[in-house]
Formats: C-alpha cells, sequence, structure tokens
C-alpha cells in the first residue's frame, strides 16, 4: 500500500498491485487495473518510487511464524 494525496489534498492509501500505468500531462493521472483513473498530487517519478519500495518491502517481509500451542485435553476423572 502506498500512501498519495488527491488534487484537493486529501491523503489516501492505494493497493500499489492494482496499478496498471502512470501518466503525467501535467496531473498525474494513475490508471488502475480495473480501468479506473485517479489523478494526484505527486510526481510520476515520486508515484514509482513509492510503488517500487512498496514491492521490494514486499518481497523482503519475512513471513510470520506459526505458533502452535499444544493444549491438553482433560482426561475424565476416575474414580
Amino acid at each position: 500500500m502506498i500512501k498519495l494525496t488527491r488534487l484537493d489534498g486529501e491523503p489516501f492509501v492505494l493497493n500499489a498491485d492494482l496499478i496498471r500505468y502512470i501518466e503525467r500531462r501535467p496531473d498525474t493521472f494513475i490508471t488502475l487495473i480495473s480501468g479506473e483513473r485517479i489523478v494526484v498530487g505527486e510526481t510520476m517519478e515520486v508515484v514509482i518510487e513509492r510503488a517500487v519500495q512498496y514491492q521490494q518491502q514486499k518481497h523482503f517481509m519475512p513471513m510470520p511464524t506459526a505458533s502452535f500451542t499444544t493444549a491438553t485435553v482433560p482426561t475424565p476423572a476416575t474414580n
């Protein structure tokens, strides 16, 4: 996920995996794989930098370790 800013100054977070391409015309347009277009205040270079950093962090992030606890099952008391 990358943090970006709409042209009106409102910040939002975008899933960088959904970016199809980025254009500069003169504002920065991001076209998503769905075809939706978003205009942002950041430059094309900044968006690319953040998307690349996101992808790098995603691939270097350690996988969570599974922590299994063994629960003891009470056995019925014999009297």
